[in-house]
Order: C-alpha cells, then structure tokens, then sequence
C-alpha cells in the first residue's frame, strides 16, 4: 500500500469487531491472536475429546506392531496419538509403545501428530501437506507409499472417516481401524450458552470456525436450546471464517456458507487473514443481505485493551 495514501485507506484490522471462537483446548491461544489484531473475543470451547474406555483396537495394533503384521501406521491426529500413550502406558511405557511403532512406516496428516511423533523420539516417514485433509493423505500414499497389500493401521479421531477408510479398502488394502477417543461437548457449556444468546441477538461480528466438529456442536447445541432458527437467522448477517476445507465442507453441509477460508489451516493465518479481509466481506455480506448501515468503522472506536 502506498505511503501517500490517506489514513481512512490503512488495514484497520479488527478494531471495533466482536468475534466469536469455538476452540477449546487452545481457547486462550485464539484469545490472545485476536486481541492482538484489536477485536473483541467471545470464546466458547464447543469439543472435548474423551477416550474411549474399553478399547481393545488400541492392543490389537501394539500386539500387530511387535508381530510385524502393520506396514504403515496413518496418524490422523497427534491428540490421538498422545492419548493412546496414556491408555496403553501400563502395559506399553514410552519406551516400547516407540519400538513398536519404529516397526513400521509412519504417515502423519500434517504437524499436531508429527509433533506428537517427535515427543516419543520418532520421525514421520511421510508427512501429508496442506490443507492435511484426508485427500492429501490418499495422493500421498498414491504418490509415495502405495497401499495395494499392505497392512494399514488407522489412528483415527473422534469419528470415523468413512471415506478414507473406503478408498484405503479400494485401494486393496488391509486396514486396521484404531478409534482412541470420541467427541462430546465441554462439561461447561455456560460459555457457548453466552456465545450462541449474543449471536442470535446480533452482537458479533465475527464467527470463527476450526474445525468441523465445531460447526456440528454448535448446531447441535442450537437444537437443544431451541435456538436453531435465530442462529441460522443470525449468521446471515455474521461473517463465517473456516480454517480450512474440511471445516468449509461441514458448514456448506449445514447450509452454511463460509465468507473467508485459511489456505494454510492453522489458527494464526485464519486470523490474519479475517483480519486483513474481514472488515470488507463482512461490509459487502450485510449490505448483500440486508442494506447498510453495517460495520463499525475502526478509526471511530477505541481497540480493546
């Protein structure tokens, strides 16, 4: 931007906007990026993971890995990975849950679950790139690692995906399903209760998505709270921000179109960009749907503190 432009035409960021978050163990993290762009945050933590209890799939593939009876082990999820640690610790201690994983080829979607990798003192042998969804994983496979006879095991997370799992078997793969833990809205959902009262009385902005598992909670929760049809009414005027296209997926699934989506999947990108682009979409979605007058101007208003 030029230097001799005038002042009204500067990135304003997020001053003077309200945004609403749905991450929750990284709630504070999002806070914290948002308020540093000058916007208000309202953060409503939506998911929690709970392992499962009865789990013989998780000692099914341990004993599999030591036989040598894995190829290649998929890590959808390094929350996955550490909480399967964590159940299989007193039989498998760090040390040996390690050795048997070396055993066979490691294929991580994307940076948590290499990260979770590294913890253990392992190193992925494939790393799937961006956007990390479960596409990338196949064209990688496809490209590096083909799974035609190979023995699969699949750490999956909170839910099934059906698809991988379908083309992995279409592939001619033997594939070994290895849920860890489910999805379940927080204990404490006082804070999305707020969350969803000030989106159906039009007081954000802002509704920030990152992940699926978001998009259905808070639907599912609307539903609850009888609530689906002021929300729906509400985010028509709000601007939709996915972090990714699996998240995007599950809103259009909904009927929810998102107005901004991340190409790089992480939070800090997500809310840079609704930060440099959010003010106009949000400008040009309210005009869209309703006519101005829409969208605090920066300039006019103090930044939170």
């Amino acid at each position: 931007m030029g230097a001799n432009e005038p002042a009204s035409a500067q990135p304003q960021g997020l001053a003077g906007l309200r945004l609403v978050a749905f991450e929750s163990r990284r709630a504070q993290e999002m806070a914290e990026l948002i308020r540093r762009h000058g916007g208000e945050p309202i953060i409503a933590p939506s998911v929690q993971e709970v392992p499962l209890s009865d789990n013989p799939a998780a000692f099914e593939l341990l004993k599999r890995l030591e036989q040598d009876a894995i190829d290649i082990v998929v890590l959808l999820t390094g929350v996955g990975l550490r909480t399967l640690a964590e159940m299989v610790a007193a039989e498998w201690p760090r040390a040996r849950l390690a050795a048997a994983l070396a055993r066979a080829t490691l294929v991580v979607r994307g940076n948590k679950p290499a990260a979770a990798l590294r913890d253990l003192g392992l190193q992925p042998g494939l790393l799937v790139p961006e956007p990390n969804t479960w596409r990338e994983v196949l064209t990688t496979l496809d490209a590096r690692l083909p799974v035609a006879g190979k023995r699969l095991a699949v750490l999956e997370y909170g839910v099934p995906n059906q698809e991988l799992i379908a083309a992995l078997l279409g592939r001619g793969a033997d594939v070994l399903r290895v849920p860890v833990y489910r999805w379940a809205l927080p204990d404490d959902v006082g804070p999305l209760r707020a969350a969803l009262q000030q989106l159906c009385a039009g007081q954000v902005d802002v509704a920030l998505f990152t992940s699926a598992t978001q998009v259905y909670h808070l639907l599912e929760y609307a539903a609850t709270e009888k609530q689906s049809e002021p929300l729906r009414a509400a985010l028509v005027r709000v601007l939709i921000a996915s972090i990714g296209p699996i998240c995007s997926e599950a809103l259009r699934q909904h009927g929810l179109i998102p107005d901004l989506e991340s190409e790089h999947g992480k939070m800090g990108p997500l809310v840079s960009m609704v930060a440099r682009m959010g003010r106009a979409a949000l400008e040009r979605k309210r005009c869209a749907t309703h006519g101005g007058p829409v969208v605090p101007p920066a300039a006019a208003l103090t930044s939170p503190t």
